[in-house]
This record gives C-alpha cells, structure tokens and sequence, in this order.
C-alpha cells in the first residue's frame, strides 16, 4: 500500500495513539520526527520504534530550534523545566514560540511534495491553556493556510482538538497501544520525573480511565 499522509510523530503519547487509530482506520501514514534541540529528546528514540514496530518509514529532520530561541525551558541551555500542573502559569515557560507552525509548515510541504493532501498532529484539548498552537484557531487557521498555498490543497488535521488527555489514554487502552514506547516526561532525565506539568498530566488522565501506565513502571 502507498503512503497517503504525514504524521508528526513525536513519539510522545499522544501522536503515538493518533498513529495507532490511524493504521487501524486503514491509512498508510509516512512518519515525521523533529530533533529541535528539546531536552526530552529521549521521544525521538520511541517515535523510531514505533513506526519500526508498525512498518512505517520515519523521517527525522533536524531543525535546532535552540539556536534562535532562548525563551523556552523545553529547550537544551534554557532555564530548568518547571513542576506543578499543566495549567499552572509557570508551565508557559516550556512554550517554544511558534513551534507547531514550524513544524506543520515542513509537514505540509513533506505532503506537497509526495502528492499527499493530509498532515496529522496530536494537538488536543488539554493543550489550550498553555500552547497558543493547539488551540482550535489556530489549527482551522493553519490548515486554511496551507490549503491555499499548495497545489494538493494540502490540510492539517488534530482529530484529538476536542478530546481530553483521558480520552487518548482510554482510546490507546482500546486499540492496546504499547505505552512503553511512549515518552512525555519534559526533564530529559532517564526516567519521567513525575513532577513536571507533562508528567502530572499523564498520571491524571491514567487516574481517570482506571488503566496502568506501562511507560513509568
């Protein structure tokens, strides 16, 4: 079967479990990594293992973000990853400016290239009060955009806009997603902290469903 869409594969949970129901709905996805200098580079090794488990080619692109930008805690030099929750104000530290423009303009372009007319990314409902670039606007807004500037019409699609962190994990639980190949921990250390906005996020949303975390056993 040909490749028919991108997936932005980062190889945290959620991008993991949209790749998952994708397959599962029948889609040829290519996937596409960035190594943008974040600490938690460790999710570039499980998005690779994941598209390896499932037969799918992966792309890494290197785009160190780190050099241009010098507010973001989520990057290798910035300042240390804060704790507390996601929703905290302190969490806005981790906002690497712009970051899913950059990324879903070189996924749109990967698609043009190849004749596809989809981009998928894992943007849900959770992400809106931190990340400007996750909220419903801005992904109808981006999507308008480069639609308009590719021949293929080109869309981006967040089937998890409207959807909590629960309701990925539940879904993830349905399709028997191997959560040990998924990373969310934001520190960078060899083991999820669980203490970080990332982290607390995931504890909850397992919480939530009643399911076991196999990626922090």
């Amino acid at each position: 079967m040909a490749e028919d869409c991108v997936v932005i594969l980062s190889g945290g949970l959620d991008s993991t479990v949209m790749l998952y129901k994708l397959v599962g709905e029948g889609k040829m996805p290519i996937t596409l990594t960035f190594d943008y200098g974040q600490k938690h580079c460790k999710e570039i090794e499980m998005a690779v293992r994941t598209s390896k488990l499932l037969g799918l080619r992966n792309m890494l692109l290197n785009i160190p973000l780190g050099d241009i930008f010098k507010s973001s805690s989520l990057l290798e030099g910035g300042e240390d990853i804060p704790e507390g929750h996601y929703t905290d104000e302190n969490q806005k530290s981790t906002v690497v400016p712009n970051r899913n423009m950059i990324l879903l303009s070189f996924a749109a372009g990967m698609a043009e290239d190849r004749q596809m007319d989809e981009v998928y990314y894992g943007a849900h409902s959770n992400d809106r009060t931190t990340y400007p670039d996750c909220r419903p606007g801005f992904i109808r807004a981006v999507s308008r955009c480069t639609q308009e500037g590719t021949y293929n019409n080109v869309r981006i699609i967040a089937p998890f806009m409207d959807w909590t962190k629960a309701d990925i994990v539940r879904e993830g639980v349905r399709l028997k997603v191997p959560f040990e190949n998924t990373w969310s921990c934001y520190k960078g250390t060899d083991m999820p902290c669980g203490k970080c906005g990332t982290c607390v996020e995931r504890r909850e949303a397992f919480e939530i469903v009643g399911a076991i975390d196999t990626g922090v056993l």
